[in-house]
């Protein structure tokens, strides 16, 4: 293998694409948590911007093909993207600034066991519907 190339695993996520209708929203929001999580940008053009963890990117666009306005995470279709987060306290610490940012918490009854009582997690929306799913490691 070529130097700086790294070994990629045949059926990884590549890259996830995510249509917004409104990219500078979503860039406020979007950009903040994936920068918290080590995430970097990656690409950036006028209609949308990507962030970039090891070999798989995330793309935020705000495509002129759209025929909706609105993401329903009920529908069927993408309900959120789950990532892994760190220690407990460290999705403590995105919970507390999310809301800063543009994210609201959901499930706030059940938190941070919104999964079932074995999991450690936030589950947050953004203005434009868009859910994540902030995951504590265990170990």
């Amino acid at each position: 293998m070529g130097a700086g190339r790294q070994a990629l695993t045949v059926g990884a996520l590549h890259h996830v694409e995510v249509w917004v209708p409104d990219l500078a929203a979503a860039r406020r929001s979007w950009g903040w948590l994936l920068g918290e999580l080590g995430w970097t940008p990656y690409q950036d053009w006028p209609a949308g911007r990507s962030w970039r963890l090891g070999p798989t990117y995330l793309v935020l666009e705000e495509s002129p093909a759209l025929t909706g306005r609105a993401h329903d995470r009920c529908a069927p279709g993408l309900n959120h993207l789950a990532f892994h987060a760190g220690p407990p306290a460290a999705v403590d610490r995105l919970v507390a600034a999310a809301p800063g940012h543009g994210w609201e918490l959901l499930f706030p009854d059940r938190h941070p066991h919104a999964g079932g009582p074995e999991t450690y997690a936030a589950y947050l929306s953004d203005m434009q519907g868009y859910e994540v799913e902030l995951v504590a490691g265990t170990g």
